[in-house]
């Protein structure tokens, strides 16, 4: 475990339950939390609240004792789900609750569950529903720092580093993996993950072709990784890398998770899987357009982080479809320039491995 300077708390001794963003790079970098909480009291045991989609996530995490599955329905309170929900958490007997998002919903059924210390920031003005408010949300910059505060005493400094998150998947997870999608021939392989939350974070399809094709040209093997909206994407990707590249898009994570456990490189969008690759510690590369690397880019190191070089006003952004039209922070994104970044990081794991 990373190194943390935080003293361990004695006199409690119950269990814990996280309750974190069910985005899938959010969800990871809740790790950290799990962390810092192992850091303060290294016996509690600590669980997590997850959605199905996200569920593959919590098997890999160390320090985390299990995940609490419950998918509740979006836009709506759906009160007679959060009691069932209650009735769930009541049942594990836990102690403390950190409610990472901010909102009215995600903080009801810890408290439906009577949970005795129940930690988040105001957000939708739950003051009932939490009983240890904690201010300042918006001057922590970055997602980690504001949920990572929270497993903090109240009053404590915001730290300027934390720990990263990891997920570990064992060797024999991995190979039998490649034998239920028959890839034990490929020797070296390059997960690409070209999804994204919105069409303004995506590097374009071609664009990721072409790198295919020019992985395709030095025998490496090319794993295309997404959900099922991905599928037409993997489609031009393989149009442009001909048979070497596999559609391995779907929507079961854990697929996913194991791939990027067996490749010698990933490449991403700021999206999800690059956080999974970059704590699995797959040498990444991140192709970042409107969003700041800073702010959200993994913790973990990356092998490499691609940004356009081009000067535009219009950064950084976060919506999802691009305001000016122009897109150029990605289309400027030459595919040379992230060929060059994935043949570094392969040329390193042979380095490393030699």
């Amino acid at each position: 475990m990373t190194n943390f300077p935080i003293p361990v708390s004695a006199g409690d001794a119950g269990p814990i339950l996280i309750v974190p963003y069910m985005w899938i790079g959010d969800f990871v970098r809740c790790h950290s939390v799990i962390k810092v909480l192992k850091a303060r009291w290294p016996e509690r045991p600590i669980d997590m609240l997850t959605t199905r989609l996200c569920q593959p996530l919590t098997d890999y995490m160390p320090g985390l004792r299990q995940g609490v599955v419950w998918d509740l329905p979006r836009g709506r309170l759906a009160l007679r789900d959060q009691r069932a929900l209650a009735a769930r958490l009541r049942a594990e007997g836990y102690e403390l609750s950190l409610v990472m998002p901010r909102t009215w919903k995600a903080a009801l059924a810890p408290w439906l569950a009577g949970i005795p210390h129940r930690v988040g920031f105001v957000g939708e003005a739950r003051f009932g529903l939490l009983n240890d408010w904690r201010w300042g949300e918006r001057r922590l910059p970055r997602m980690v720092d504001r949920c990572a505060q929270l497993a903090l005493p109240r009053g404590s400094t915001p730290s300027a580093e934390w720990p990263s998150p990891e997920l570990s998947v064992s060797p024999r997870e991995v190979a039998a993996w490649r034998r239920a999608v028959g890839a034990e021939q490929a020797d070296l392989a390059v997960a690409l993950a070209p999804g994204a939350v919105g069409p303004s974070k995506r590097w374009p399809a071609a664009a990721y072709g072409q790198l295919a094709a020019a992985l395709a040209a030095d025998g490496i093997a090319v794993w295309v990784l997404g959900g099922p909206d991905e599928a037409p994407i993997a489609a031009e990707i393989a149009r442009h890398g001909g048979s070497s590249v596999r559609d391995l898009t779907g929507p079961d994570l854990r697929s996913a998770v194991l791939a990027l456990a067996a490749a010698q490189a990933a490449v991403s969008n700021d999206s999800g899987l690059l956080h999974v690759a970059a704590a699995l510690g797959t040498p990444s590369i991140g192709i970042f357009g409107p969003t700041s690397p800073w702010h959200w880019a993994p913790l973990n190191p990356l092998a490499a982080v691609i940004a356009t070089e081009s000067e535009l006003t219009c950064q950084p952004c976060h919506k999802p479809v691009c305001r000016v039209g122009h897109h150029r922070c990605m289309q400027d994104i030459a595919p040379d320039r992230v060929i060059v970044a994935v043949r570094r990081a392969i040329e390193q794991v042979g380095l490393s491995n030699a």
